[in-house]
């Protein structure tokens, strides 16, 4: 991705900050909710309509989603739950930014960029859903443009120079546009690759659509299973139930 390319540039700054900040033992987790708190910042200035304050804590928020993983690899504190925390937490900071967003041009009554706004979250959301769901099912699922970096430095351009409308209408088409391409692509390679789950996923999926009383069909050579447990069970537990009832009633005359 570009942004990643770009971001090369900038790795040696960002580890020699990262080395300062793990020297003092802070944790990771500790720098992925400070980028938090700061988006939440960022939103509600932007819902004052400070669109450069609000472009400052996006960029202070942005340094703590750079730095956060590089502290855990250098204290090696690498962790699986660490990688879904943060990206829980980047769902909500964009969901902060949009929504101050959307405040704002509600309460200037500009239809237009409010629904702007609320396309551009809605992007912002199903991009990442988008790949997190073919990545379960296509070995690369990381195509099109317009991922979290990209539009982060989108807005933080367009709220440091006052132009943020015209951000809104890239922000609100290009995710969109990029979730439909991740569309297209997982429907390709799954069809190329059969269109079937794995043994295990449709196994699971199958018995998740049974009910409870049904059964599986048996293979030649095999009896089915009675019933009979099932149902001299059901019968017991009727019994009991019917037990308790007459006390509960033999209990309040």
């Amino acid at each position: 991705m570009l942004m990643q390319k770009i971001s090369r540039y900038f790795s040696w700054p960002i580890e020699r900050l990262a080395a300062l900040l793990a020297s003092t033992g802070i944790h990771p987790h500790v720098i992925t909710w400070s980028a938090l708190v700061a988006n939440l910042c960022a939103g509600v200035l932007f819902a004052e309509g400070r669109f450069p304050a609000a472009g400052g804590m996006v960029i202070v928020a942005a340094l703590c989603d750079l730095l956060d993983g590089a502290v855990a690899r250098i204290q090696n504190r690498v962790s699986l739950f660490g990688g879904f925390l943060d990206s829980i937490l980047d769902r909500y900071a964009d969901f902060l930014l949009f929504l101050g967003l959307l405040v704002y041009y509600v309460e200037l009554n500009h239809f237009r960029y409010a629904v702007l706004a609320g396309a551009a979250m809605a992007g912002a959301v199903m991009i990442s859903y988008a790949k997190a769901r073919a990545a379960s099912l296509i070995p690369e699922s990381d195509v099109g443009f317009w991922d979290r970096p990209e539009r982060l430095a989108l807005i933080i351009l367009a709220a440091l120079t006052n132009r943020m409308g015209l951000a809104l209408w890239v922000l609100a088409i290009g995710p969109n546009i990029t979730v439909i391409h991740r569309i297209v692509y997982t429907w390709k390679k799954a069809e190329a690759a059969g269109n079937t789950l794995p043994q295990a996923a449709a196994q699971t999926s199958g018995s998740h659509s049974r009910g409870p009383g049904s059964q599986r069909p048996s293979s030649p050579g095999t009896s089915a299973p009675a019933p009979a447990p099932v149902q001299s069970k059901a019968a017991r537990a009727s019994h009991v139930m019917l037990r308790s009832t007459r006390r509960s009633i033999g209990g309040q005359r």
